[in-house]
């Protein structure tokens, strides 16, 4: 009697039981679909056991999961269940092709190497490398001195990218997905043909390639053959997020499916900017004869059954899915509250009271999380816990005010307000075309020892080739020390005056402007510049990327995360920003019906990541960024689309306003020069 497959549900059974039998030969397809929160590790975890029991041969076993981490956990689980059935140590300590698709391809890249025609002793070139090598192919065609602008080597390198790994051609990529790099297609076919030769010649191989080169070799029956031969089982988690390579794979490894496990959910799945597909894992089933055998898991450990309830709603409206229910036994008598604010400001002091009050009633800033969908969201929310002395660590790029653009336009206002800040005015200068470190230092030395520094930005004579920005620069600087435009009007004129920069310099520069946008409406919160600035950088935030490591400066802290960042995770206490269209789904993913639908599933992520509460915030006026120069405005703001009337009744409305409380006038204080006090201190 298997005892070590009581602990799990009916559902989880089925799925791990499904063709395992002593001695019998793999089954056929199987597609465990697994709604959030419901134990799809531990499932997947006890099937792999349950057949190491049985008397699978773990070296047969193929597990290829999304990170190295998962495919560690996986085979710790394994061995602790197995070994607990068998009464044995080490029960799968020779489960070693355990690992990424990554992983798995650069190994088996090496041992067919010969077979293949490279040199096993290839290296492997991470994003950076391939872009600096893309850069050099790029410089070496002569794309960098066209007469106008080629695209940059991050974009190429996407370009490239999102073709290999969507088995999509080029005039097909690009109009559909790089659509202002249409223009290029025959540069782009020549630089790309030209980085492949210059791996080649180098012996490199870039992330791509590891699924590329796979895949290639696969259609050699020979090695297709042999290959397939020596796995009897083959396991796949996070289905959802696969692309169209991936799948290939999959499909040339084992043609008749047997043996094959694939888990995943369709209604997580949100990584189409990374090439994955939704439809690998709706077609799954199909693609095989007889189909696939499908067991969906639907009990839910996480959340209790109020906000399954109203997931359950927003995620029913979805066009194309697996049919499913989440259910749960943890009772709970709060329905999700939709709350209503005014702005983007009461929506971050709205949440900020909520954490507080939270974390008073027992729930520690660590168990709770505020999500967004795009990093720019979070920007007030930020300013506002340094205000308030809440740590935070963030997740889903850089923090708001450490972006270089952001840090940009801080310099332009903060060389304003002091044109003797040799460190502001460095970056700032060195933003113009003809302006390197010399020329930016010797600028700064004049000003330096000036007696009026905006005289010496006036008379300054650059050289010819920086002449052509200069005289704006110099405009600009001038007004801004004077105060022509006031407060805050001065950043407005600083944004403008640095976008054509902003065009210049970034690829993505349309998204990078909606930041400056939110900048500017936080600075129209502050009475003065000098205000703005100094209070931004008392604290400013540090840069925290996905694989940051959070600091360990305060025993707690908040999590602040992108939707995206936030999938996997689950905390007690889950605030939503800007549940509004044109936030939710995004302006820029709503063009197509597969886009609607990928952001309708964002929403169902975000809310499926909360435990015991869950607060979607709507701000009832915001700033909306239009595509063209000053068209932006701002705008009352309509609940996402993903909640429709009639989906109401699953969640608590709630209006919210702050309380406004009044100050006294603070009483004159004499003015006392302590300059000399402080030159004295050090004799």
């Amino acid at each position: 009697m298997a005892t070590y497959l009581d602990r799990l549900n009916q559902d989880q059974r089925r799925a791990v039981e499904y063709g395992v039998a002593k001695g019998a030969a793999p089954a056929g397809p199987l597609l465990i679909i697994a709604g959030a929160g419901s134990g799809k590790t531990n499932t997947l975890a006890h099937r792999v056991a349950h057949l190491l029991v049985n008397g699978a041969a773990p070296q047969r076993l193929l597990l290829m999961t999304f990170s190295r981490r998962a495919a560690a956990e996986m085979a710790r689980r394994v061995e602790r269940i197995a070994g607990n059935a068998l009464g044995v140590e080490n029960a799968a300590a020779a489960l070693d092709w355990a690992g990424t698709f990554h992983g798995i391809g650069a190994r088996l890249l090496r041992e067919y190497a010969s077979a293949i025609g490279i040199e096993p002793a290839f290296t492997i070139h991470d994003r950076e490398d391939s872009a600096d090598l893309m850069n050099i192919v790029r410089h070496d065609l002569g794309l960098s001195h066209t007469a106008e602008r080629f695209p940059a080597k991050g974009t190429c390198l996407a370009i490239y990218s999102r073709s290999v790994n969507e088995e999509r051609d080029l005039d097909d990529v690009l109009p559909h997905i790089f659509p202002w790099c249409a223009a290029w297609e025959k540069e782009l076919k020549r630089l790309f043909k030209a980085y492949v030769e210059a791996k080649q010649t180098q012996n490199v191989l870039d992330y791509d390639d590891l699924l590329l080169y796979w895949s290639a070799m696969m259609e050699d029956a020979g090695i297709a053959a042999d290959l397939s031969d020596r796995f009897d089982h083959v396991f796949v988690d996070e289905y959802q997020d696969t692309n169209r390579l991936q799948a290939s794979i999959l499909t040339r490894l084992k043609p008749d499916g047997r043996g094959v496990v694939v888990v995943g959910d369709d209604a997580q799945s949100i990584y189409s900017f990374r090439a994955a597909t939704v439809r690998n894992i709706l077609d799954f089933p199909g693609q095989y004869s007889p189909p696939a055998a499908i067991v969906t898991l639907t009990q839910n450990y996480r959340s209790t059954a109020p906000i399954l309830a109203a997931s359950n709603a927003v995620i029913g409206l979805a066009g194309e899915r697996y049919a499913k229910d989440l259910w749960t036994e943890r009772r709970g008598s709060d329905r999700p509250a939709l709350v209503v604010v005014a702005d983007e400001a009461d929506q971050a002091r709205f949440v900020v009271s909520r954490i507080l009050e939270s974390r008073e009633a027992g729930t520690v800033l660590k168990q709770q999380a505020v999500l967004f969908r795009s990093s720019s969201h979070s920007a007030a929310l930020e300013i506002e816990l340094t205000r308030r002395n809440i740590p935070f660590v963030k997740f889903g790029g850089l923090k708001f005010l450490d972006t270089a653009h952001v840090k940009d336009v801080l310099a332009t206002l903060r060389f304003a307000e002091n044109p003797r800040d040799r460190v502001a005015g460095f970056r700032v200068l060195q933003l113009l075309p003809g302006v390197g470190p010399a020329t930016a230092a010797e600028i700064l030395d004049r000003i330096a020892v000036a007696s009026d520094p905006p005289t010496a930005i006036a008379t300054y004579a650059p050289p010819a080739r920086a002449e052509t920005d200069w005289r704006a620069f110099a405009d600009l600087a001038l007004g801004l020390v004077r105060g022509d435009a006031g407060w805050p009007a001065d950043i407005e004129r600083a944004r403008l005056w640095y976008e054509p920069h902003l065009e210049r310099l970034h690829d993505d520069a349309q998204l990078r402007r909606a930041d400056l946008v939110q900048l500017e409406q936080i600075a129209a919160g502050y009475p003065s510049r000098q205000r703005f600035l100094t209070e931004l950088t008392l604290d400013p935030p540090d840069a925290t990327t996905d694989n940051a490591v959070p600091p360990l400066l305060d025993e707690d802290y908040l999590i602040l995360s992108t939707i995206h960042s936030a999938k996997g995770q689950e905390w007690k206490s889950v605030y939503l920003l800007n549940a509004i269209d044109g936030a939710i789904p995004s302006d820029l993913a709503a063009g197509t019906t597969a886009e609607l639908e990928e952001e309708r599933r964002l929403l169902y992520v975000a809310m499926t990541r909360a435990e015991d509460t869950l607060d979607i915030i709507v701000p009832q006026r915001c700033y909306v960024v239009q595509q063209r120069r000053n068209g932006d405005r701002h705008l009352y703001a309509q609940r996402t689309r993903f909640s429709p009337e009639k989906l109401l009744v699953h969640f608590q409305p709630r209006l919210w306003a702050p309380s406004r409380a009044g100050t006294q006038p603070r009483p004159a204080v004499a003015p006392v020069d302590i300059r000399q006090r402080m030159k004295s201190r050090w004799g």
